[in-house]
């Protein structure tokens, strides 16, 4: 594992992998921040929770209740749609685009308490809620036949499965695939690879985990010199590299000088390929 961007973010999240300019798209959530690579991409009047790419090229991402696009020629940005009746308390954190080209991007309480928080799937036109009740929505990721979707609200610990319909974006069938111990720290960003199998962000952890969801055995244990890890994505040139984020927040001194790259963004070359990003298609 080699640490790629050292770049001390205190909410760093949201990795995405372009791979027709072999870019990193990742965000500093707090510091309303998207990078590209290495270097500032935008820099946002808000929060910004999450980002995928687009059919038509540029971006699509959240700010704290609404979606936005990013030309990627003039960089100017367009308001798409607003959520109506969100908590004041909340704000947009996870999301990704799913094979049809929808965006499912989730909401969560700022305080981490209250399952105030929902899921919510965008076209392009309408806003649809999927679940509600969610405290921190959080990974996301789809089997290798697109059938079946699988959810992260971290402090339950568990990765919940849903049927998928492709033709509608509606999800039925919620069933817990695997359950995580406190131990291994909290379950934040998720994905999957060709072979099927979730690879979790572990905040709190300085680990990825691996995980069987047909199984819910644990794989593989990825140590990351980073204490909270945030997210991951595969991508590279043959789809094999495994980019990881992290954060700084919430960590005192000691701990920071334990885990010095904390905040950095890592690369590890894995022996799988992973699931491509959805690109939204709108």
């Amino acid at each position: 594992m080699e640490i790629l961007y050292d770049l001390k973010a205190a909410l760093g999240e949201g990795p995405v992998w372009d791979p027709r300019t072999r870019t990193l798209y990742w965000i500093d959530i707090l510091n309303k921040r998207i990078f590209a690579n290495g270097d500032i991409f935008l820099k946002s009047d808000e929060t910004i929770g999450c980002l995928s790419l687009r059919k038509d090229g540029g971006l699509i991402f959240t700010k704290r209740f609404s979606f936005w696009t990013c030309d990627p020629d003039s960089s100017n940005l367009t308001l798409l749609s607003t959520l109506e009746k969100e908590p004041s308390n909340n704000r947009f954190n996870d999301g990704k685009c799913d094979p049809r080209g929808r965006f499912l991007a989730g909401t969560m309480d700022m305080g981490e308490k209250d399952p105030n928080g929902s899921l919510y799937s965008f076209d392009g036109k309408s806003i649809g809620k999927l679940l509600g009740n969610v405290t921190i929505s959080n990974g996301l990721a789809w089997s290798p036949d697109h059938k079946t979707l699988y959810y992260i609200d971290t402090p339950t610990h568990e990765v919940k499965a849903f049927d998928y319909d492709l033709e509608t974006g509606a999800i039925d069938n919620m069933r817990v695939v695997v359950q995580l111990s406190e131990s291994l720290g909290h379950p934040d960003g998720m994905t999957s690879d060709t072979q099927g199998n979730l690879w979790i962000a572990m905040w709190g952890g300085a680990q990825v985990t691996k995980w069987n969801p047909a199984t819910g055995q644990l794989v593989d244990r990825i140590l990351v010199p980073a204490k909270n890890v945030s997210c991951c994505v595969f991508g590279g040139k043959d789809g094999n590299e495994l980019f990881i984020t992290s954060a700084r927040t919430g960590l005192d001194e000691v701990t920071l000088k334990q885990y010095p790259l904390t905040g950095g963004v890592f690369r590890l070359e894995t022996k799988v390929e992973g699931m491509p990003a959805f690109e939204f298609a709108r």
